[in-house]
């Protein structure tokens, strides 16, 4: 049986496979497979390729910076927000469930390059604003802002680079902490303020943190 779906569906579909095997694969009849549909389907809601890719990125833009900006705002403590948002990121990157590796990869097509610039600088300001929350002058918080956002890429690369070497389970979470605790306590010291007591990270890290 054909299942009847939306176009958010397959730009859904398409997000996956971007953040699975980059922009080639966002194919079509792969992802017909996927979702167990034909190319018709495609057809219904979609021009061609681009437009696939086009809607993905939207999606890419609006899942993994504009809501998560959102609730990230929505966390009063100025730490805790930097924290959350570290966790968030650092985590996802770790585990390759992050489609912004194959976003990354695929910088050059014209179509992604525009994109990706648009939501890294948006991204940096906001990283620049939580600093600045934190007490940081400008110039430091944009020194922070642009090293935090250099290690979320690097854990992503090097997932990619030796994927054997990535921890798991409880090394997973310990791995996070660290990262955590090691930008929070950068940004303390850049500010004037104290090293947080032993045993913040571990708090910080079962708060709530946005979908």
């Amino acid at each position: 049986m054909v299942v009847a779906l939306s176009r958010s569906d397959w730009a859904e579909a398409a997000l996956e496979a971007l953040a699975e095997e980059g922009l080639a694969g966002v194919a079509i009849e792969p992802l017909a497979r996927r979702l167990g549909t034909t190319k018709g389907s495609f057809y219904w809601h979609f021009v061609d390729r681009a437009d696939l890719v086009a809607a993905s990125l939207e999606l890419w833009e609006q899942q993994g910076t504009d809501e998560v900006i959102a609730a990230i705002e929505e966390i009063p403590d100025p730490p805790q927000r930097l924290a959350a948002l570290a966790r968030l990121a650092y985590e996802r990157a770790a585990r390759g469930t992050d489609p912004h590796s194959g976003v990354l990869a695929a910088a050059s097509d014209p179509q992604v390059g525009p994109v990706l610039e648009r939501v890294t600088e948006k991204r940096l300001v906001f990283l620049e604003r939580l600093y600045r929350d934190l007490g940081l002058p400008s110039d430091e918080a944009r020194r922070h802002s642009r090293l935090s956002y250099a290690v979320y890429l690097g854990i992503g690369a090097l997932r990619q680079a030796a994927p054997q070497s990535e921890p798991g389970g409880p090394d997973l979470d310990a791995y996070l902490d660290l990262a955590v605790q090691t930008l929070l306590e950068a940004a303390r010291r850049s500010a004037g303020g104290q090293p947080r007591p032993r045993g913040t990270a571990d708090r910080t890290r079962h708060h709530r943190r946005p979908e």
